[in-house]
């Protein structure tokens, strides 16, 4: 499953892969004109290449491997006489964004995740070279008449899947003004109109703060009940928010009942992973426009009491620096 909306999101790729197989060892007895018996000199083969998944920052998304369904590393060289030996098959890397996990495409187990720029990871080891004839010679053998041949490659079905890396992950009902939040704290344009679904794929935004400082905040496909399930945007939008470092919570100021709202939303969170209850919670209520004083307070009365909470208007940008000191003051104390 994954987000294929017409977009350039890809944050899910099948692929088949085969690292290089293992180059031949040498069966080789020297000869020259003056030595008409020489002893083994045949070299070893050479490794197969690896295919290798590296991290990169700049990178947002697996769509440059959506047509890439098959990748195959270079063969090592066999070896020869003279101790020659084989040519090391060419590695394939892969660049891949933050936030990948490499799983078993057959049994599906997590073999690795790709978490710091620059790191790499091998996702097929090649074979390795056979050894020649010379590996072998002894005092009771002293002219070893075979080689060992090289190690095939690995090969299989893999899958990459991405999730979305974040500091801040914003966490409501479809159309609870996440993304709208977004595009006025960060320079991200979100898709954004009156209806649900309209953030079809995570975007990203970096949310400049005082005196030069910045973190990231995902606005992420809207949950709905049920979503643990698979239904809606489901278990794309739970994939991602794994990978968030907090939670804000964000219910609009017209809806028929916040602190039930709330419920639904963390409850949808526990089915399909308890540990994201884990994370640290932030709730706004957005739309907050649409309020008097009376109706402000009569929503406060109702409000969960174990999570820190305020009032914003993404439209008139009321509450907007409070929210941003509440959640720089939350990412940076150990809770």
């Amino acid at each position: 499953m994954s987000f294929e909306t017409g977009t350039n999101f890809i944050d899910y790729v099948r692929i088949f892969c085969k690292s290089g197989d293992g180059g031949n060892g040498s069966m080789h007895l020297h000869r020259a004109k003056y030595v008409p018996k020489g002893g083994p000199d045949g070299g070893d083969g050479g490794r197969g290449g690896h295919i290798i998944l590296r991290g990169n920052k700049q990178m947002w998304t697996l769509i440059h491997l959506k047509y890439k369904k098959h990748i195959k590393a270079e063969d090592g060289g066999a070896g020869s006489g003279q101790l020659k030996h084989g040519k090391q098959g060419a590695d394939v890397v892969l660049q891949v964004p933050l936030g990948t996990v490499a799983r078993d495409g057959e049994t599906g187990e997590t073999l690795f995740e790709v978490m710091e720029d620059g790191e790499e990871k091998i996702l097929c080891r090649g074979g390795r070279g056979g050894l020649g004839n010379d590996a072998f010679k002894s005092a009771t053998n002293q002219t070893p008449r075979f080689a060992q041949p090289g190690e095939p490659g690995v090969e299989g079905w893999f899958i990459l899947e991405l999730k979305v890396l974040a500091d801040v992950g914003l966490v409501g009902f479809p159309n609870a003004g996440k993304s709208t939040l977004l595009s006025v704290v960060s320079a991200a344009k979100p898709k954004i109109a009156n209806y649900p679904f309209t953030t079809l794929e995570p975007q990203l935004g970096i949310v400049t703060y005082r005196d030069e400082r910045s973190f990231v905040m995902a606005d992420i496909p809207g949950i709905i009940e049920g979503a643990h399930e698979g239904k809606g945007l489901g278990l794309r939008f739970l994939r991602h928010i794994e990978r968030n470092a907090m939670l804000l919570f964000m219910i609009p100021a017209d809806s028929p009942d916040i602190s039930s709202e709330y419920k639904v939303l963390l409850k949808e969170l526990k089915l399909y992973n308890p540990e994201l209850l884990d994370k640290d919670r932030v709730l706004a209520i957005t739309k907050t426009d649409m309020l008097d004083e009376e109706l402000r307070r009569e929503v406060k009365r109702h409000l969960p009491r174990k999570i820190p909470s305020c009032f914003i208007s993404s439209v008139t940008g009321e509450g907007i620096t409070e929210l941003k000191d509440l959640l720089w003051e939350r990412l940076n104390t150990e809770i």
